[in-house]
């Protein structure tokens, strides 16, 4: 079960940050320290602003991180579909969560939308995000089966199935196999036998093969980005994965939506008149202090003194109106 779940990970992250805040942790606490971090894990929050290696370190991760850029974002993705944005810029917005993710993976997921277009097309959020779902989660997996398409491609039945060892921190350079051949892809049926094979003996996160094989069933023949681009839109696999929701719902999200009507109500009852007012009250009215909220992924962190912008301006309202 704790290899399953991951949990030396996380035990080996917690004490690297435990370590890293000992003086605060000193005031904080041990057992509130642990008890906030593992709240953040099972909240899916604790990824984060974290580096790339620990954000594709478990699939567990992998989820939240999706979950989390989904509920982040989706408002992209409304006022009828018309906000189109880049692969630059998509990039962007992961990097907003994650500071140093990878150009490389951004790219590949572009590349399941548009294929032999130019990289600068526009994409919707909605294909991006089940396109990146795939890249992102699966990533092991997709190497090895560019690997088998190749050989299926050139005329060989790949026996052995060769599974990456390496971190997927380190992607190499995937060739994009050849969609342009004569014989328009691979047999699907012989595809899926292969990727079978693949699942049975990979140690890494796999579409489910009874899925695999009814999205398959349907077609004699398929090029590697038309499976690609048919796992990003297959939503029994989307559910499988359990880490979106369905494309009808995607814009839903009542609980992110309450919080954000909370925030509002907080950011309306701390606003104050314009300073432009001719009141004299302006000046008088009293100066709150914004509440602070602790980041979920790193519970310890030492408190800024607030500026005095606020009292700033009620001494230049004072003085306009003398």
């Amino acid at each position: 079960f704790a290899a399953q779940r991951h949990v030396l990970t996380y035990m080996e992250d917690a004490v690297s940050q435990l370590l890293e805040n000992r003086e605060d942790i000193s005031q904080y606490g041990i057992a509130r320290f642990f008890t906030e971090y593992f709240n953040s894990v099972r909240q899916g929050t604790h990824i984060l602003f974290r580096e790339f290696s620990f954000v594709q370190a478990t699939p567990h991760n992998r989820a939240s991180f999706l979950r989390t850029f989904w509920r982040c974002f989706r408002t992209v993705g409304k006022n009828g579909g018309k906000n189109l944005l880049t692969a630059q810029e998509y990039h962007c917005l992961l990097q907003l969560l994650c500071p140093d993710f990878p150009m490389e993976l951004t790219q590949k997921a572009a590349r399941i939308v548009l294929m032999d277009d130019a990289m600068d097309c526009l994409m919707s959020f909605s294909d991006f995000l089940f396109a990146f779902q795939i890249q992102f989660y699966y990533s092991e997996f997709l190497e090895s089966v560019a690997a088998i398409y190749q050989d299926l491609l050139a005329g060989k039945n790949p026996n052995t199935v060769i599974v990456p060892t390496s971190s997927s921190g380190q992607h190499r350079q995937r060739q994009p196999p050849n969609d342009c051949s004569p014989l328009d892809g691979v047999e699907a049926s012989l595809f899926y036998q292969c990727l079978e094979s693949l699942c049975d003996r990979s140690k890494y996160s796999c579409p489910p093969s009874a899925l695999v094989k009814e999205m398959l069933s349907s077609a004699q023949r398929l090029t590697f980005y038309g499976f690609l681009m048919a796992l990003a839109k297959d939503q029994g696999i989307n559910r499988a994965l359990g880490a979106l929701p369905d494309k009808g719902d995607l814009f839903l999200d009542p609980a992110m939506d309450q919080e954000l009507e909370k925030l509002v109500a907080q950011v309306s009852g701390l606003s104050i008149s314009s300073p432009t007012s001719s009141s004299g009250d302006t000046a008088n009215l009293p100066v709150r202090n914004s509440p602070r909220i602790n980041s979920p992924w790193k519970p310890l962190h030492h408190r800024r003194k607030m500026d005095a912008e606020s009292e700033g301006s009620n001494e230049e309202t004072d003085s306009s109106e003398n």
